[in-house]
């Protein structure tokens, strides 16, 4: 299974306790209560369905947007 844009939302999303429509792609992340052990947990997820993408990337892009933009080129 590839991993979209709404697969990628609603991973997020779950982790912070929120439905995929109320992501927005400008939402800081880690304002919003992502913590490194979720971020890691993310990684982990995405890379067993192919995508790579280190932790130090997202870390570095705190935003959903940017994130997608990360998993795209991935």
């Amino acid at each position: 299974m590839a991993v979209t844009e709404a697969s990628a939302r609603a991973d997020v999303a779950e982790l912070l306790y929120l439905e995929p429509g109320e992501l927005d792609d400008g939402l800081n992340l880690f304002d919003a209560g992502l913590d490194s052990v979720r971020m890691l947990t993310l990684v982990e997820r995405w890379r067993e369905h192919g995508v790579e993408v280190s932790f130090v990337d997202l870390a570095e892009h705190p935003t959903f947007g940017q994130w997608w933009a990360l998993l795209s080129d991935a």
